[in-house]
């Protein structure tokens, strides 16, 4: 997946700039829509029990306590170790699903090599999956990895692609998915709604990030918004409801005032301050 040149991380998130000479200014889509909250405590305590109680040197540590203070310590990192394999995972789907677009547009491309880094990571099934999907579907790209801008609201992301899907323009978010025990592809969250309803509401695209030149927003006009899961078993496309567009662009614009008060807020400064005793107390005591 190509990394956004105008994108950067900060304290407060993801944030993007004008141009590559400029500082950045506004939220990622992505860091907005991370300010809603998330109840993972039990996934996380999931994840380091399952971990601990897989762990095979888990005999070798009864009877010692700094040999199990290590297997608690390394199953607490259960869970991120997994996310940040997750992670990278979806960074290889993606960027091979970019260059698949890439070679049909006639562009340049490393599909190859893409290809070849599932494959030494034994997660080639999903682009088997991918270029079945995306042959059955006829996708004709447009533009893979767009960068869009929307002044109004003040934020800004990379959509996945803008493709021609049986004569409907389309935008498209990738979503690597694991899959279930029945052998499907895992659902996707319904804030991917959000994510594809600020890419339609965007008021501008980027031409070029070095000279910082953008052109007005062309594919906002009714697209078709497709969230497409894709696992080693199959890819499964599914459609934002036209009905509910309204309701997750009101809650994402909240969800952009949220993140604006919290930046706020940490700019204003340390929150809790010291409070030394009274001076008669002090002057008792001496």
């Amino acid at each position: 997946m190509t990394d956004p040149l105008l994108a950067h991380a900060t304290e407060y998130g993801r944030m993007y700039a004008r141009s590559t000479s400029e500082q950045f200014s506004v939220p990622s889509i992505t860091t907005v829509i991370g300010q809603q909250p998330h109840g993972l405590d039990g996934w996380f305590g999931y994840m380091g029990a399952s971990s601990l109680a897989k762990d095979p040197l888990l005999a070798d540590c009864l009877g010692s306590p700094a040999k199990i203070r290590q297997a608690v310590n390394r199953a607490s990192k259960a869970a991120e170790t997994y996310r940040d394999d997750a992670a990278r995972r979806g960074d290889r789907v993606h960027s091979y699903c970019e260059q698949v677009a890439l070679r049909a547009l006639g562009r340049p491309h490393a599909m190859k090599e893409t290809r070849a880094a599932l494959a030494e990571n034994g997660e080639e099934a999903f682009a088997i999956r991918f270029d079945e999907w995306w042959e059955l579907y006829d996708v004709e790209p447009i533009a893979p990895e767009i960068t869009v801008w929307n002044k109004s609201v003040g934020y800004a992301g990379t959509l996945d692609l803008v493709a021609r899907i049986n004569g409907r323009i389309c935008l498209i978010d990738y979503k690597t998915k694991g899959t279930t025990r029945d052998g499907t592809v895992k659902a996707l969250d319904d804030k991917v709604v959000m994510q594809l309803v600020a890419g339609m509401k965007a008021e501008e695209s980027l031409v070029d990030p070095v000279a910082g030149e953008w052109e007005a927003w062309k594919y906002g006009e009714a697209p078709l918004l497709l969230a497409v899961a894709i696992g080693e078993t199959e890819v499964r496309p599914v459609r934002a409801n036209p009905d509910v567009l309204k309701h997750h662009w009101w809650k994402f614009c909240a969800l952009r005032r949220v993140w604006e008060l919290s930046a706020d807020t940490v700019a204003a400064g340390t929150a809790l301050l010291p409070v030394a005793p009274p001076p008669s107390v002090q002057v008792r005591s001496a």
